[in-house]
């Protein structure tokens, strides 16, 4: 199977949209087996012709006869999720950025009650216009109408607020002070959180800083430079966060895992 990772042509997507990716059946119908780890990403996968099963840590895709559309989401996961794709199978994945999903989507909080779920329909437009996409033989076509679609959906949305929160939590100012500042209670200032982004607001800077390290790996000396570069208090905090949202060591992690690649992910 072929697996083409993209980002958003259209500026507008791009804002919301981290990007997303095309899996097709391609010369081989070798399965897929492989581990993706904690982000802080809204997850929409859209697959034509199969059967999904989804656990707590474990995601199954089978091929089925018909052309039938599913697709599902994973809103929040904070250990790594086993990935099976059986088969050649299409699909389709795109990754929204933190508060992203909110501009597209009416009451996502109710998205948000489950951390993942296999019925995704968003729109009454929705499935049909992903057999659409599906049924373009040009990728550039498919792109084009995928991007076009999410567009048509794009809403004017006053998110100033969220969006100042968000930039102080990942800019590792303490949660107490953030709600201080504001004149929120932290539970308050956790509620509204949640309400936005699905997760308390200590779980979204945990997997951030996760992934900022990732990201100054390979610039960074060694494990102590790496903590401190990516603002965990010292080296042994890197390394109990790395095996609760990896259940590897980081040296192992950094070992196994091509952390250049756009997505994190562990192929077996």
């Amino acid at each position: 199977m072929e697996m083409e990772f993209y980002r958003p042509k259209q500026e507008a997507l791009s804002k919301y949209i981290e990007g997303y990716y095309f899996i097709s059946p391609g010369a081989s119908t070798k399965p897929l087996h492989y581990w993706t780890f904690p982000n802080n990403f809204f997850i929409v996968s859209v697959s034509r012709g199969i059967e999904i099963e989804m656990q707590e840590s474990k995601i199954v895709v089978k091929p089925s006869f018909g052309q039938n559309i599913v697709a599902n989401y994973v809103a929040r996961y904070t250990a790594p999720i086993e990935v099976f794709i059986e088969g050649a199978v299409e699909e389709i994945t795109i990754y929204f950025k933190p508060l992203g999903i909110n501009r597209f989507v009416n009451n996502v909080q109710q998205l948000f009650k489950h951390k993942s779920g296999k019925n995704f329909n968003p729109f009454p437009d929705f499935m049909a216009n992903m057999q659409k996409i599906f049924q373009a033989q040009d990728r550039n076509l498919q792109r084009e109408r995928l991007e076009q679609y999410w567009l048509s959906k794009l809403k004017a949305a006053e998110q100033k607020l969220m969006e100042d929160i968000l930039a102080d939590v990942e800019a590792e100012l303490k949660i107490d002070d953030i709600a201080q500042r504001r004149n929120f209670s932290r539970q308050y200032l956790n509620k509204i959180f949640t309400k936005n982004i699905g997760k308390p607001a200590a779980e979204y800077r945990k997997i951030h800083r996760f992934r900022k390290a990732i990201g100054h790996q390979k610039s960074s000396k060694n494990l102590t430079a790496l903590s401190y570069d990516s603002l965990f208090y010292d080296q042994s905090h890197l390394v109990k966060d790395f095996k609760q949202l990896t259940k590897v060591n980081p040296y192992t992690f950094f070992k196994k895992v091509d952390t250049q690649q756009g997505n994190l992910w562990l192929f077996i």
